[in-house]
């Protein structure tokens, strides 16, 4: 096994790149980047977002509440539309 000397400033390269590593990794805790808001949602995404069954989402499609896009069987909706609707639906109480 060959042996290698390591000098004071081998160990202050060292130092440097740890706590530049450090550093990058606690500002990515502290400063999480944003998630990528979805522009499409699956069926399950609107149940949750509407706390919905899937009986009543059927029927938000079926009545033409809310538009879709299906494809190859999976039914996809635009964020926006929902969001949309409900802006549209808004009642407000007194």
């Amino acid at each position: 096994m060959a042996t290698e000397i390591i000098t004071v400033e081998d160990l202050e390269k060292f130092e440097e790149r740890i706590l530049e590593s450090l550093t990058t990794l606690i500002n990515e805790k502290v400063n999480p980047k944003p998630k990528e808001e979805k522009k499409w949602l699956k069926s399950h995404n609107v149940q949750r977002m509407l706390n919905i069954s899937p009986g009543t989402l059927q029927n938000l499609r079926v009545n033409g509440t809310i538009p879709y896009s299906k494809i190859g069987g999976v039914i996809f909706y635009e964020k926006e539309d929902i969001l949309k609707v409900m802006e549209e639906n808004k009642r407000n109480v007194h």
